[in-house]
């Protein structure tokens, strides 16, 4: 049974740049729906495998994707999310971050634009990919697909419209400028240096 992670800040540690009221549906309402549909969905597998009947495994399958998929990105995200408290990314990680991308600005502007392009419902990653040893940012689309297998998420930026548009509507922009303000490079420093 999988439960929900307890928030690392209260609910209005992310203002002025993330409102109370949107971090309060997307926790109570939105994530916490992906933890109980995943459980609903380990549920009827372990209920298909008893009855060996798998008649609708493609369904389940794609389901345990979506879903837990859904679960993972989100608390990678309210995680590498925190208060207004300047971090920054550590030694190690801006030189691979030079390395990869130029220098910090350049990376920044290529996430920024990649998440303002996000199709539809999705996500913008800076993740680790150990096969190219390099790192990259990817556009996800819903929560799990056009991924690099292997790859290992660093840090994250939800662009599902419920992640801002109550607060800023369709200035999806001025959303992913106010993000920068808020990310707990500590957490994200922390996850590289595990994979290092």
């Amino acid at each position: 049974m999988i439960k929900m992670i307890e928030l690392p800040y209260p609910l209005d540690a992310l203002e002025p740049y993330y409102s109370k009221q949107t971090l309060d549906l997307h926790y109570h309402i939105l994530y916490k729906g992906y933890v109980d549909n995943t459980n609903k969905v380990q549920n009827q597998l372990k209920e298909a495998r008893e009855s060996n009947d798998f008649s609708h495994i493609k369904c389940l399958e794609k389901n345990l994707s979506f879903f837990g998929s859904g679960i993972i990105l989100h608390e990678l995200f309210f995680k590498n999310m925190g208060p207004a408290i300047p971090t920054s990314p550590s030694v190690s990680l801006m030189e691979q971050i030079q390395k990869d991308f130029g220098n910090y600005d350049q990376f920044k502007m290529q996430f920024t634009e990649a998440a303002k392009n996000v199709e539809a419902s999705g996500w913008c990653l800076l993740v680790w990919e150990p096969r190219f040893e390099k790192l990259e940012i990817l556009q996800c689309e819903k929560h799990q697909d056009l991924t690099l297998w292997g790859c290992i998420p660093l840090f994250v930026l939800d662009m599902w419209e419920h992640s801002y548009y109550l607060q800023y509507q369709t200035k999806r922009p001025e959303y992913i400028q106010a993000f920068w303000n808020i990310v707990n490079w500590n957490e994200v420093n922390k996850r590289f240096q595990k994979i290092k």
